[in-house]
């Protein structure tokens, strides 16, 4: 209650410890403290941040992160986990990952002064189902985006498989790995006639593409019931098994492991 009824006596403090301890510079100092979020995390890295960088997670747009540490920027840098998880007061994922913004929020959670109430959620794995059910259903959904990372991991690995045969098609390989790790809805008309094209000569990648995308739609029909989702995710399971890919059916296996 405190910190929203009272929310600009924060900004206040801050500009009355900055002229105390430096003096008229301290109006400069604050007014630097006052733009620096928002001109690097919504100017910059809004730009940046959807073009050069990596990526954790295959979320709807091209968010990447910059760096594996959110310190400068009070943990915008890592804006692929952020759009993925926009909800999440955690914005590292990985083990190698640092937030700063976690840190402060952890120290008040110590204090007994905040409470995060959405992190970014860990998958659990049971022992494997025989066949798919709703619990399975709510998991894979619940855990889509850990579900797709590995499903591009799959499709990375069978990617190196392909390259050798299409490199006598004319196909640049730098761009057909982009090409397929894009959502082809996103792409322009030019570069998802290329990617049609590299398709038709790699039955095994135009499968994998094709697959992908009927998996995602399993989160993206919020007019669905769960039984027609389920029935969904049996049909999608039951194709993968008798794809005749090894990394597909290896996904599938493991997607019986979601809990």
């Amino acid at each position: 209650r405190n910190i929203y009824e009272r929310n600009t006596v924060g900004i206040a403090l801050m500009l009355v410890i900055d002229v105390v301890l430096f003096g008229a510079v301290g109006l400069t100092i604050w007014a630097v403290q006052m733009a620096w979020i928002p001109f690097w995390a919504a100017g910059v890295v809004n730009g940046v941040g959807h073009f050069w960088g990596y990526r954790n997670y295959d979320c709807a747009d091209a968010a990447t992160n910059l760096v594996p540490w959110g310190i400068l920027i009070g943990g915008e840098e890592l804006h692929n986990n952020h759009h993925s998880f926009a909800t999440s007061a955690k914005l590292s994922a990985r083990w190698y990952e640092f937030d700063i913004g976690w840190m402060y929020i952890r120290i008040l959670e110590i204090l007994g002064l905040a409470k995060a109430k959405k992190v970014i959620p860990t998958p659990r794995f049971c022992e494997a189902r025989k066949t798919p059910d709703l619990d399975m259903l709510q998991a894979i959904i619940t855990h889509r985006y850990d579900v797709m990372t590995r499903y591009m991991t799959s499709v990375k690995q069978l990617y190196r498989e392909e390259m050798g045969k299409l490199k006598g098609a004319g196909i640049n390989p730098r761009k057909l790995r982009r090409l397929v790790l894009s959502s082809k809805e996103g792409l322009p008309a030019e570069d998802r006639a290329q990617l049609e094209s590299a398709l038709s000569h790699s039955t095994r990648l135009a499968t994998l593409v094709t697959m992908r995308a009927e998996l995602t739609a399993l989160w993206a029909r919020s007019s669905a019931s769960s039984e027609q989702l389920l029935g969904q995710l049996q049909d999608w399971v039951h194709r993968a098994e008798q794809s005749g890919i090894e990394q597909l059916q290896e996904f599938s296996r493991r997607l019986h492991r979601y809990a």
